[in-house]
Formats: structure tokens, C-alpha cells, sequence
């Protein structure tokens, strides 16, 4: 089963109508879904394309985003094999639109997290350059911003 398919099974979806640009189709018929982790209760919608099959993989992105920022595991002793995969020679190789996005954000997050918010110590443990890691963090803004509201706490400067 793929890792999509997995948390598809542990969310609650459901169709809505938004109103909004597109013409009479788009008040009339449900095109928008809004996705709920049971689990967590994070949420995640989109409603901007006119057919739910367009709208359904937004969400998904949307939800995958939304749980990398807001849920916290335990890091993993070494990098994961997808995050070796994206980093070579301590330079990080991943697009924000590409399917790995969310789960490498995710361990960034992660093994901050257990550090402390310290770039350097966590660049370390995932075999990056401390640039890189806060290159990863600039491409989601709620990652950003969650990683300075804790290094703000902890007396530390803010993330740029």
C-alpha cells in the first residue's frame, strides 16, 4: 500500500461548495474537499478547480503539508533512505512541488525539534550544510515560522 493510500485511511473526507469565480457549475455542485486526519484533527481543503478529481490531490498535498508542520515524531537515529536519496555531497536536491516535499520537511522538522531548533547540530544529523536545511524551510512558510516562534523562546535569532 502506498504511504498516500495509508493516510487516505485514517482521514475523514467530505465534499463542499464554495462560491466564488467559475460560473453557475461551480455554486450548484461540490466540487471542493476538505480532508480530516482522525488522529490529529488537522485539516486540510481545496476548492479552487472546478471537478473534485482536480481538487482531491491539492488536498492531499495540502493535509501531507499541514502534518509535517504541526505533528512531531521522534527522529529517526540516521537519515531516512529518502532523505539520503535527496542529498549529495551536503547539498539538498528536492523541488517543494515534488511527492517527497512533505516527508523530508517532516524529518527536518523532526530532528530540529529533538535539537533544540539549532540549525547547525540538525544539518549535521541529516548530512546537509545548515544553508540547505534553512533553504528547505523557506520553501513552506509554516515551516519557517514555526521553527522561529521556537527559536524565539529559546533566545535564539530568527530564521531569514
Amino acid at each position: 500500500m502506498k504511504p498516500v493510500e495509508s493516510l487516505l485511511e485514517q482521514c475523514v473526507r467530505r465534499q463542499v461548495r464554495r462560491g466564488g469565480p467559475g460560473g453557475q457549475r461551480r455554486n450548484k455542485v461540490e466540487t471542493g474537499v476538505v480532508i480530516t486526519h482522525q488522529p490529529t484533527g488537522v485539516e486540510a481543503e481545496a476548492s479552487e478547480r472546478r471537478h473534485l478529481k482536480e481538487n482531491l490531490p491539492l488536498a492531499v498535498r495540502r493535509l501531507r503539508l499541514a502534518l509535517a508542520v504541526e505533528v512531531r515524531g521522534a527522529p529517526l537515529p540516521s537519515p531516512s533512505l529518502r532523505w539520503e536519496a535527496r542529498c549529495r555531497g551536503r547539498r539538498l536536491v528536492v523541488s517543494e512541488s515534488h511527492e517527497d516535499f512533505p516527508a523530508l520537511l517532516a524529518e527536518a522538522l523532526d530532528v530540529l525539534a529533538s535539537g533544540c531548533w539549532d540549525v547547525s547540530a540538525a544539518a549535521d544529523h541529516l548530512g546537509c550544510s545548515a544553508t540547505q536545511l534553512v533553504g528547505l524551510l523557506r520553501r513552506w512558510r509554516p515551516a519557517l515560522e514555526l521553527v522561529n516562534q521556537h527559536r524565539a523562546k529559546a533566545g535564539s535569532h530568527r530564521l531569514k
